[in-house]
């Protein structure tokens, strides 16, 4: 399972309509914006938030399949203490520090794609490095992160 912050229209509209802008060129799997608060592999469904506002930073891209082109979210003290919250309510330890983004785009591509689809990122939507919006609730997700389909995840 993993918590989920889970932005509301228009600004999910949004992120999905540059989302599938970037899978029909560079392909993979359809997934919900989401800013990932927690990923966990065991959880109660009982979830709480206080509302708090998330910022994007930059797009940026990573080394894994599931970091492959995301936005990167300012760590303010909200974002971060939602995440630490969440943690330890749910016993939820990483070995790698707590790093806020919303994927934009699941895969494998070279560098020189990510590259590329950063670019399209800035062309399709040239102020979305400077986005900003209230997240009011969290989703729990079952994830099981060997399904790079993500045909067997789901809301739970």
């Amino acid at each position: 399972y993993s918590v989920w912050a889970i932005p509301r229209d228009p600004i999910k509209e949004r992120l999905m309509n540059l989302m599938q802008n970037l899978r029909s060129e560079f392909g993979g799997p359809e997934f919900v914006p989401h800013v990932t608060v927690v990923g966990l592999s065991r959880l109660t469904e009982r979830d709480a938030l206080k509302p708090y506002t998330v910022g994007v930073n930059s797009v940026s891209r990573g080394g894994s399949f599931y970091q492959c082109l995301y936005l990167l979210i300012d760590p303010t003290r909200e974002v971060m203490e939602t995440s630490e919250h969440c943690s330890k309510h749910f016993g939820y330890t990483s070995s790698t520090p707590y790093m806020p983004h919303l994927s934009l785009l699941y895969g494998d591509l070279t560098d020189e794609m990510k590259e590329k689809a950063i670019e399209n990122v800035k062309s399709l939507d040239d102020s979305i490095d400077k986005l900003t919006f209230e997240v009011s609730s969290l989703a729990l997700y079952l994830t099981d992160t060997e399904d790079k389909s993500l045909k067997g995840w789901k809301k739970v």
